[in-house]
């Protein structure tokens, strides 16, 4: 299946916090499904809730989609499918053509080198950066390089430590796409990639049944520049990953808990590059999603 959230467009009543089902170019409202989650008290456990509780929230979609109310595509704003992760974990450097591209450009490298991901380990980045495919990334800073980064974001669906690879994708409740925007500097990774905006999941989570093999999706970026012209900028197979999506588990948990609607972005192949305002970055991964990610038309 594939999950989304959303807010509606021009609709009366509104409806701010929808949960739904993409099917083909109709998202079926199965809103009431929400109220599976049981009312918690303060604290609330760690973890997104709706993810925690997803086989129960399939098993009413399953049961409700015949009868539940469809809405187009156009009529929905996509909000990020994970509303409250815990951490987004990061793999830098997962691409042997990245490695290489950041080694040879001092614009992106400032004076670093790169070797392997375990010279380099993860990062996370802060949650409020994150968002959905109906929003825009507002950039900051323009007097610095703001790149995308296209990657297959995997979502926890089960609290996991220490797992080994063999069972790590027993864990995973889903796929989304994800873009990891970038401001070039020296400064540390994440204090560069934690600005509100600069992470962005969906437009919708694939849940892992409907993904056979995680580690051989066809991924491409291009850019969409204000002038109407196309620029093709990434492409690859995520066959190409140097830690694929078992190990990044295996090594993410061998550090800390990974908790439900915990995101992991495994990292982004050569061709990234820089966006300005007004751009739109056109973003495919084969069996995911294909979606276009607006830059606002000013800096923020």
């Amino acid at each position: 299946m594939k999950l989304c959230r959303f807010s509606t467009l021009g609709t009366t009543p509104s409806n701010p916090n929808g949960l739904g089902l993409v099917e083909g170019d109709e998202v079926i409202d199965i809103t009431p499904g929400l109220d599976v989650i049981p009312a918690m008290r303060y604290p609330v456990p760690l973890g997104d809730q709706l993810i925690a509780h997803l086989p129960a929230i399939l098993a009413y979609a399953a049961d409700a989609r015949r009868s539940a109310p469809r809405l187009s595509l156009q009529a929905v704003k996509f909000l990020s499918p994970v509303a409250n992760p815990t951490k987004i974990c990061n793999a830098p450097i997962n691409y042997q053509d990245h490695i290489a591209e950041a080694n040879a450009a001092k614009d992106i490298n400032h004076g670093r080198s790169y070797k392997h991901i375990s010279d380099f380990g993860l990062f996370l980045k802060a949650n409020s950066a994150l968002i959905g495919f109906g929003d825009e990334v507002v950039l900051r800073f323009p007097d610095k390089r703001n790149d995308h980064e296209l990657e297959l974001a995997v979502i926890i669906g089960t609290a996991c430590n220490k797992v080994s690879r063999a069972d790590a994708l027993k864990y995973v409740a889903g796929y989304s796409l994800g873009l990891d925007m970038t401001i070039r500097g020296p400064e540390q990774t994440c204090w560069r990639k934690s600005v509100d905006t600069y992470a962005v999941l969906g437009p919708w989570l694939v849940t892992a049944d409907e993904i056979a093999d995680p580690n051989a999706l066809e991924l491409k970026l291009a850019v969409r520049h204000g002038d109407g012209s196309i620029e093709p900028r990434q492409a690859t197979n995520t066959r190409h990953m140097v830690y694929d999506v078992a190990r990044l588990i295996e090594y993410a948990s061998s550090m800390y808990t990974l908790h439900p609607g915990d995101i992991i972005l495994t990292g982004t192949p050569a061709g990234v590059g820089p966006v300005v305002p007004g751009d739109v970055m056109l973003c495919e991964i084969e069996g995911v999603a294909k979606a276009e990610m607006r830059v606002a038309s000013h800096y923020g």
